[in-house]
């Protein structure tokens, strides 16, 4: 029950500071992929609301948009 005392104590500006923050946390794929992976950002967008509930799964679009266009960035053109 202590939790909820510590909750009861927030003012409404660090409410809205840790929902911030909570959103930005969750939704960060999204922002990496807007960055390094713009081809698959909307999907990946859609794909981190279930993915939140789930660290494998939220890990996996981290990787995802990091990383989805790094093998033809760095493919060598066959001539």
């Amino acid at each position: 029950m202590e939790i909820l005392t510590y909750f009861e104590q927030l003012s409404g500006i660090q409410w809205v500071a840790g929902i911030t923050l909570l959103f930005v946390v969750w939704f960060l794929p999204a922002i990496l992929a807007f960055f390094f992976n713009r081809k698959q950002l909307r999907i990946i967008a859609v794909a981190c609301v279930p993915a939140g509930f789930s660290i494998i799964a939220w890990s996996g679009l981290m990787l995802w948009a990091v990383t989805g266009n790094a093998l033809n960035r760095f493919r060598r053109v066959k001539a």
